[in-house]
């Protein structure tokens, strides 16, 4: 069950509500998040809601059987939309291209792929500073410098970041460059982590597990959420299985799915999810259709001198065809 409270509950009103829950047995978490104040409750004993709901100090209430309640749709039906400022907004109605680089490499190639993105009014830079690798002695990311750097060179040109952070210890240093926090494969389970972006008035994009199953992956948002975030994208990029044609197993149903079960925007991996650069294209088609609310892509202006993931990544011509038939697919979308 979910409680909103009202904004200006008194603490007496609040201790009301408290005891009413108490003697019906339930257990009740407060989370403040940036947009409102809850309640979560967890109990098993029947009652009339409408005895809660009528106190003082509560604006809604809501069952949800969910044991993931904050990111379910049966609390919330309208649709999270997560804005990022000057006009750019990510979720239903406000489809978001993301592109950039696997790793940042140099100031030269940031300037490359600025140029790119603001000629195709593509709004958002992806790309790594930190970059966990299976092997420990390949390429892994410029670090802050390189942070601070990019972040300056897209500000000035109107280019939003998103940036992988690997350990709950680069938050704080991060913060003042970064517009969305990543959370990768690896980390879909790292809770420390989780718990830690709850606390940061940044959104969150959060990738699917290695192996993560859908329920994994909700509970991990409600762990960002519980804590006080709720500016949460979440992002299908394909799921480790026994085919060894590809990179991952991209989970085309997943995007349908997950739009059924949260109110959060869904991201859509292509890169990852196929790991081949030629039937990148077709899969980002296909995750459009299937309802994504934005594609994450991987681009270079020569993919074959990479410093990462080069096998995937689109060139700067690839990827202008993949944003013209994008946007010529929603177009067809909004009429479904």
């Amino acid at each position: 069950m979910i409680i909103q409270l009202e904004p200006n509950i008194q603490p007496g009103q609040l201790q009301g509500v408290e005891k009413a829950l108490e003697a019906i047995r339930y257990r009740a978490k407060r989370v403040t998040t940036q947009q409102a104040d809850y309640l979560v409750c967890v109990g098993k004993a029947p009652f009339d809601i409408r005895s809660i709901g009528i106190l003082p100090g509560v604006r809604d209430i809501h069952r949800v059987s969910d044991s993931y309640k904050l990111v379910s749709r049966k609390w919330r039906v309208e649709d999270t939309v997560i804005d990022l400022g000057n006009g750019l907004k990510v979720g239903t109605g406000h489809f978001a291209l993301m592109a950039g680089p696997c790793s940042i490499e140099s100031e030269a190639q940031v300037d490359e792929v600025i140029a790119h993105l603001v000629a195709n009014e593509v709004r958002i830079m992806r790309g790594g500073v930190y970059k966990p690798r299976s092997s420990p002695y390949s390429f892994r990311g410029l670090g802050m410098e390189g942070l601070r750097m990019w972040h300056e060179k897209a500000r000035a040109a109107g280019i939003r970041i998103i940036t992988e952070v690997m350990m709950v210890e680069q938050i704080d240093a991060m913060a003042p460059y970064v517009d969305i926090f990543q959370v990768g494969a690896r980390n879909a389970q790292n809770f420390n982590l989780l718990d830690a972006l709850g606390g940061v008035d940044k959104p969150v994009l959060l990738k699917r597990g290695v192996s993560g199953t859908l329920s994994e992956l909700l509970h991990a948002a409600e762990y960002i959420f519980s804590n006080g975030n709720e500016r949460i994208l979440l992002c299908e990029r394909g799921i480790r299985s026994y085919e060894t044609a590809y990179r991952n197993t991209f989970d085309i149903n997943a995007i349908a799915v997950l739009k059924e079960k949260t109110h959060l925007p869904v991201i859509a991996d292509p890169s990852h999810g196929i790991g081949i650069r030629r039937f990148v294209p077709r899969i980002a088609l296909a995750a459009t259709v299937a309802g994504a609310d934005g594609l994450l892509m991987e681009v270079h202006a020569q993919p074959e001198q990479a410093l990462s993931d080069g096998q995937q990544t689109l060139s700067f011509g690839e990827a202008r065809r993949v944003y013209e038939h994008v946007r010529e697919l929603l177009h067809l979308r909004a009429g479904w």
